[in-house]
């Protein structure tokens, strides 16, 4: 598998993940210019801004490595910009899918909710 057909599969694999656990999804790989989101989701009147980061399993880096500050900044831009473009109010979080592809194609999902704080 390429790079991008292991972060495709990533993303499914989380989307999958979110939606057997009740989360509503609202978009998936939203952008707006530069902007860019990779799920947004609704559950219990919470929107939350979900970044995925999918590694091969064993790698350098795992995919919570993945997650820089300035990766952070650049999710925090990109949600209110989601936000205001569709004039929302709702309480938010970032939250972080990190995915481990392994070689025989099998994906292991882990999330965590506010894995970023908001520091608007």
């Amino acid at each position: 598998m390429t790079t991008a057909e292991t972060g495709r599969a990533g993303e499914r694999a989380a989307t999958d993940y979110l939606r057997q656990r009740g989360y509503q999804i609202r978009h998936l790989n939203w952008r707006d210019g530069r902007y860019e989101l990779d799920i947004v989701a609704e559950k219990d009147y919470i929107l939350h801004f979900v970044e995925v980061k999918t590694r091969r399993a064993g790698g350098l880096t795992t995919p919570e490595e993945a997650l820089t500050p300035r990766k952070a900044a650049a999710l925090r831009r990109a949600a209110q910009a989601y936000l205001s473009r569709y004039a929302l109010t709702y309480e938010c979080q970032f939250d972080l899918a990190a995915v481990d592809a392994y070689d025989d194609g099998s994906l292991e999902v882990r999330f965590t909710e506010n894995a970023l704080e908001l520091n608007w």
